[in-house]
């Protein structure tokens, strides 16, 4: 560990953040590369955000990530924000230099990584369901539209939500078939390629099935971006089909990689990362 210089400081800001797992694959890496640095959690409330913001160069902090309910709040305290952080209308990932803040989104970036490197799945030409609209499925459908797919199905309990996020991909990305589907029954899940949960549905132990069992077939990919618990239904529902399935661990690690490379110039130890993840879900 290099002491020669003073101790620098990273970390994660939202609310809440205590059972978040990325202290546990930054300081992994920073120790693996022998950085004199710490990945904290800043657990703030609206009301105190601006404060720390304004006092992240006196507390030290060089580098933080963002996260809900703030990735699109933080955007009007950042003296500079990536052109893909402001495609996609929100900033995970902040680095500071020399007292200037400047916003970068990894979400789509990580999952693209995940999907197309660790998972071997190409969207070019394949058709693609999404469920949800939010700001996940944003970042998500943007990387995925960059590819080509041949269609990308969006359904959203709140309809105009879906409308808006689909408006808005086509005005983006011209050679895509965009669709916003109203019923979830009419996804066209028999004909996909990849399904991506981008909703909460899964988070607790009873929620219903995202998607009916009968839905589920042998060519498709499923991707649930949920990571805690690893095994939502839909995982479950999949596995027991013999479908391929993936959590969204894959997706934290490697947008943590991104942030991390962002904040440091060095390549990201991904294997330790990984380790100390696997570790961390263990243990959840």
């Amino acid at each position: 560990m290099d002491k020669a210089f003073p101790l620098r400081i990273y970390g994660l800001i939202g609310y809440p953040v205590k059972h978040s797992l990325s202290p546990l694959m930054h300081n992994a890496a920073f120790s693996a590369l022998k950085i004199n640095a710490e990945y904290k959690l800043f657990e703030v409330t609206p009301l105190d955000l601006e404060d720390l913001l304004r006092s992240v160069t006196k507390k030290n902090i060089y580098g933080f990530n963002i996260t809900v309910p703030y990735k699109e709040m933080v955007m009007r305290f950042l003296h500079k924000v990536s052109r893909e952080a402001k495609l996609i209308g929100a900033v995970n990932t902040v680095k500071v230099s020399r007292g200037k803040l400047e916003g970068f989104n990894t979400d789509g970036a990580g999952f693209f990584r995940h999907l197309t490197g660790s998972l071997k799945f190409n969207p070019k030409n394949k058709r693609i369901a999404v469920v949800g609209a939010g700001g996940a499925s944003k970042a998500v459908t943007i990387y995925l539209a960059k590819a080509r797919p041949k269609s990308i199905f969006i359904f959203d309990l709140d309809t105009p939500k879906a409308d808006h996020l689909v408006r808005y991909l086509k005005d983006n990305f011209k050679v895509v078939d965009f669709q916003s589907i109203h019923k979830i029954e009419k996804l066209g899940i028999a004909d996909c390629d990849l399904l991506v949960n981008a909703t909460p549905v899964g988070l607790k132990e009873n929620d219903p099935p995202l998607i009916e069992p009968g839905f589920i077939h042998g060519n498709l990919l499923v991707y649930d971006l949920i990571y805690n618990p690893p095994q939502t239904k839909l995982i479950k529902i999949a596995k027991e089909k013999k479908v391929r399935a993936s959590n969204g661990l894959g997706m934290l690690l490697y947008q943590g990689a991104l942030s991390f490379e962002l904040w440091t110039h060095k390549k990201a130890p991904i294997p330790i990362m990984k380790a100390a993840l696997e570790k961390g879900v263990e243990n959840l």
